[in-house]
């Protein structure tokens, strides 16, 4: 089910038409405008990661003999997870701030409150 963008020539918004078919003679009116002046985008599209992906991308943070085991924050996150989760303890708020914090691509400050 495709759904197609097109760019207005009035208004310069996008819109989006979704239908139920694969078809390239859509024509659908601005949605903001209302203009029936559009130009048809290409569309970007995302690509789902296996497990074996993000690894080979980002490092396994369960091997602490491979000196590039953590490349990216949010493997830390997830170790530190892990780890709490295997101790039976809570993660402090101050910890799940700052992983979240990482998952969403700021770095975190030095850790504090733990």
């Amino acid at each position: 089910m495709p759904i197609y963008e097109f760019k207005c020539g009035d208004c310069n918004k996008v819109t989006n038409f979704f239908t139920r078919k694969i078809d390239l003679d859509v024509t659908p009116n601005c949605e903001n405008c209302g203009s029936a002046n559009l130009t048809r985008l290409v569309s970007s599209f995302g690509r789902a990661y296996t497990r074996a992906d993000i690894l080979d991308m980002y490092g396994d943070a369960s091997n602490p003999s491979d000196p590039d085991a953590i490349r990216d924050p949010r493997q830390i996150g997830s170790w530190v997870e892990k780890r709490f989760d295997e101790y039976g303890v809570d993660l402090p708020d101050s910890a799940r701030e700052m992983i979240d914090a990482a998952r969403d691509g700021e770095m975190p400050g030095p850790v504090k409150d733990l």
